[in-house]
């Protein structure tokens, strides 16, 4: 059976470290940035509908652009802008806020837009053909449900950059593959041999094979009830100004609560990232070797 399936994506992200609008940050002379290779493995995957968070520092000769591929392509394609009062907040005070609420939020936003299972991804990184193919097939086989949800991991030692300490969560399983929680270490990084972080003072070795979560997640709709209700609760737990809503804290909450599994899968694709304006260079380089053996046309969308 062949499922309609949404690929949803994060790109309001305003990217510090990068300096600069990756989201849209065309990679080789095709113009074309990360998230549309990741449309293109998509649609190859059977997905046919596209929805993309967005904020107001997205150019509108994008939006054209890509408005344009859509219609030609022959895929639905939805916008969606995430606003600090996207979801309403009854005599809420904003003075102090000055940015959205992460990305909980940003998913939550998608409510209207999105009724059959999904995958969420971020707009700025490279998950491979396989990732989505491996996805397709669990939505299609109706693994996805609204008691079990999946993730596609990688092993940390294919997420790193030699440009500086990289973000990761850090993933418990049990016998089964289910996740049991995903822990966030910011200070990821290899030194010599050694991938390591720091923790209270103190360096922590990691097994190069350790999956880490990327952001790959396949979704139930029904996941909005849940955030819905998790969103207002953060908010009435009266969050300091810069403090975010995330998507790993909600499903790790639903998993405590006993409402959803999550079965984790080793993605056979190869994780890339630009989290430094250094590491577009290797994904340059890794995108032209995809095209040289015809992984990829030069041209996605001609």
């Amino acid at each position: 059976m062949n499922s309609k399936k949404t690929l949803l994506i994060l790109a309001g992200g305003l990217g510090s470290r990068y300096k600069g609008l990756k989201q849209v940050d065309g990679i080789l002379d095709n113009g074309s940035p990360i998230l549309e290779y990741s449309i293109y493995d998509a649609l190859e995957a059977g997905f046919s509908k596209v929805v993309i968070i967005v904020n107001q520092l997205i150019p509108k000769s994008y939006i054209n652009r890509l408005n344009a591929i859509s219609e030609a392509k022959g895929f639905e394609l939805h916008w969606v802008y995430q606003e600090m009062n996207s979801i309403p907040i009854q005599d809420f005070d904003y003075s102090e806020r000055r940015k959205p609420w992460g990305t909980g939020h940003a998913v939550l936003c998608a409510k209207e837009m999105v009724q059959e299972p999904f995958v969420m991804i971020n707009a700025d990184d490279f998950y491979g053909k396989e990732a989505y193919e491996l996805a397709s097939q669990e939505i299609d086989l109706q693994h996805i449900s609204d008691s079990q949800l999946g993730m596609a991991a990688y092993p940390v030692s294919t997420t790193l950059s030699g440009n500086g300490t990289v973000a990761r969560g850090i993933c418990t399983r049990d016998a089964e593959n289910y996740l049991v929680k995903v822990e966030e270490q910011t200070s990821i990084q290899r030194i010599n041999n050694s991938i390591i972080y720091i923790e209270n003072g103190e360096n922590i070795k990691l097994d190069p094979e350790t999956l880490v979560s990327m952001n790959f997640f396949i979704f139930h709709p029904h996941i909005f009830c849940y955030l819905e209700a998790y969103f207002y609760d953060f908010i009435e737990s009266d969050p300091l100004a810069n403090q975010e809503f995330y998507i790993p804290s909600a499903v790790q909450r639903m998993m405590n609560e006993n409402r959803v599994k999550v079965k984790v899968k080793t993605s056979p694709s190869r994780w890339m990232g630009v989290t430094y304006a250094d590491d577009k260079k290797e994904i340059i380089d890794f995108l032209t070797s995809e095209i040289k053996n015809n992984r990829y046309p030069a041209d996605l969308w001609s």
